[in-house]
């Protein structure tokens, strides 16, 4: 396990550490509970930020994981926002590692994540492991690259509900939706409902997920079931963010044209 990494305040860079109490007594369901938090640059900021904070309050050990080390940064839906430091690559954990996975959406970060042999292999023995799993946005991409959806039932971001239903899953257009080790929710509209489920079925699941991880210390990683790798395209994020702005403008453009006629 890899101990998060101290965040320098300022530069843009959005501090991960510590939450500190206020005051108030809080009961920490989720203490000692390792979370990994699968992302790269792309991710929708308040799908990582807020969900890190309640789980590191309610006592879990929070490890954001990528591609590749240094920083990741966040968006606010179409504008670039802040950065987050790296704590693990997927070259140097396994699933087996944690006892939990969060999944953060946005548009590029999955898109991203889902051509990734080593983020399909991670998500892959997670739920092997039966670990749970919270799931929102545009995240249910990766684990249908996976091949893990179908029979299962989940919601998502409603522009990529038609991928979900093609995987052989069912889709919900409900808040926040829960499916034996997953959790999952539409988009940042939903994060109150999201953040309340996720550390619900984390606490739940815990018994169970450590005896599990414990009968499987001793055995050797599963091979990687996807090739070629293409690791490299954590480094194509900028490329990929500029070619949806200049999508998302295009199309504004031609409905203002349209309205104006």
């Amino acid at each position: 396990m890899i101990a998060p990494s101290p965040v320098p305040h300022g530069a843009g860079v959005h501090s991960l550490g510590v939450v500190h109490g206020t005051g108030e007594r809080v009961m920490k369901k989720l203490k000692g509970l390792r979370v990994a938090v699968l992302a790269t640059s792309g991710f929708e900021q308040v799908e990582l930020t807020r969900p890190v904070k309640k789980l590191q309050r309610q006592g879990a050990e929070v490890t954001v994981v990528s591609l590749l080390p240094g920083h990741i940064r966040g968006m606010n839906h179409m504008l670039p926002g802040k950065k987050v430091r790296v704590d693990a690559t997927l070259r140097d954990v396994k699933a087996a590692d944690f006892d939990a996975v969060l999944l953060p959406g946005g548009l590029i970060n999955p898109d991203t994540l889902r051509q990734s042999a080593l983020a399909k292999d991670f998500v892959h023995d997670a739920d092997s492991l039966n670990l749970p799993m919270a799931i929102i946005c545009h995240a249910p991409w990766l684990l249908i690259s996976a091949g893990l959806t179908e029979g299962r039932t989940l919601t998502s971001w409603p522009g990529i509900q038609d991928d979900v239903k093609n995987s052989g899953a069912m889709w919900r257009d409900d808040e926040m939706v829960r499916d034996d080790n997953w959790v999952s929710s539409r988009g940042p509209q939903d994060l109150p409902a999201f953040e309340r489920a996720m550390v619900e079925l984390f606490a739940e699941k815990m018994p169970e997920v450590r005896e599990r991880l414990r009968q499987a210390q001793d055995e050797h990683p599963v091979a990687a079931r996807y090739h070629p790798a293409t690791e490299e395209s954590g480094r194509r994020w900028p490329r990929l963010l500029a070619g949806s702005l200049a999508t998302a403008a295009i199309s504004f453009g031609v409905r203002r044209l349209a309205a104006s006629r």
